[in-house]
């Protein structure tokens, strides 16, 4: 695109510099020597942003006692046998670029020396709510991390669109863990949960590399979700959406992956997770959005669970899946 612009702009000079010199022709000169330095810039300055993007500007390592989960996981200041493992890992907090702007997330990494694969976590709630925290890593992605894996996730930016401008903030990642010297780039996986799986949805719609995707308990099909909980219309996506009165259809389409399920990335595969007793996200959602994978003969799975949307109860057989599927996909283990 820049070379077109300055392409254009020159062959302008061109012909003004073929005809005779006169006050008006130089003038033109002038401007349009303006125009390209201009362009030039501003591709200049764009790609000075976009290539920052994912870049770590901080990194800093937790000390698990210090955090509000270690009441929870320790005894005499000391680790219980159930969370020994932990032992194993680094927690890290980041902070990294993403579209000019910085956005927090946490790290989550084997201590032994290698080279692993990645899984991008995307956290459910919206806004202040949910936030994603250590205790948070700990409960979804811990067990994960032991088995050989490098986890990182994001709180997404200040200003959150609720699946609008955020989703830069997650794609951007692919690009944080080349700085990450254990993670291998080029094998990527996804789990989100909640919104987080909206979240993944739109990933997989938007990028090629994400090779393999876990979504639990994920809405597929905001137009219904509104309907069985009006609450989530009026206290947060039509708080967070801009403009969402003026474009509430486009809006909702945008982030209803059943309306574009043939767009989602044909060379990755699917685990969809469903609590049957799920209070939040109707599980019909996840038959609905089976039925449209079903139709276009996507790679995908869809695993019921008889718990809630949290997985209450459920906690040890989602750690064993989470870990199968992957080891399955990212590791080639069967």
């Amino acid at each position: 695109m820049k070379e077109i612009l300055v392409l254009a702009r020159l062959s302008e000079l061109a012909d003004i510099f073929e005809k005779p010199k006169s006050k008006r022709n130089i003038i033109k000169i002038k401007k349009l020597m303006k125009k390209i330095y201009l362009i030039l810039f501003l591709f200049s300055y764009l790609g000075n942003i976009y290539s920052q993007n994912g870049k770590i500007i901080s990194k800093t390592i937790v000390d698990l006692s210090k955090t509000p989960i270690w009441k929870k996981i320790s005894i005499n200041d000391s680790l219980t046998n159930e969370y020994k493992y932990l032992n194993k890992l680094n927690f890290y907090f980041i902070k990294y670029k993403s579209d000019e702007l910085e956005v927090n997330g946490i790290l989550l990494e084997p201590k032994k020396e290698g080279k692993y694969p990645v899984v991008i976590f995307n956290r459910g709630g919206n806004r202040e709510f949910s936030r994603l925290n250590v205790g948070t890593m700990l409960i979804f992605t811990s067990k994960l991390a032991e088995q050989g894996y490098v986890i990182i996730g994001s709180n997404f930016r200040e200003k959150d669109e609720f699946g609008g401008s955020e989703i830069n903030d997650v794609l951007n990642l692919t690009e944080t863990i080349k700085e990450v010297e254990k993670a291998d780039p080029d094998n990527i996986g996804m789990f989100g949960w909640s919104r987080g799986g909206m979240m993944t949805y739109l990933a997989l719609e938007k990028s090629d590399k994400i090779k393999s995707a876990i979504i639990g308990n994920g809405p597929t099909n905001l137009f219904k979700l509104i309907k069985d909980r009006p609450e989530m219309e009026t206290e947060v996506i039509a708080q967070c959406v801009p403009n969402y009165l003026i474009n509430k259809e486009i809006e909702l389409k945008n982030r209803s992956v059943v309306f574009w399920a043939d767009k989602l990335n044909k060379k990755s595969s699917l685990l969809i997770l469903c609590g049957t007793n799920d209070e939040r996200v109707n599980p019909k959602q996840a038959d609905e959005i089976a039925g449209k994978l079903t139709e276009i003969k996507y790679n995908f799975e869809l695993k019921k669970f008889e718990t809630d949307h949290s997985f209450t109860g459920k906690e040890n057989e989602l750690n064993e899946v989470v870990i199968k599927w992957f080891n399955e996909k990212l590791k080639n283990i069967r």
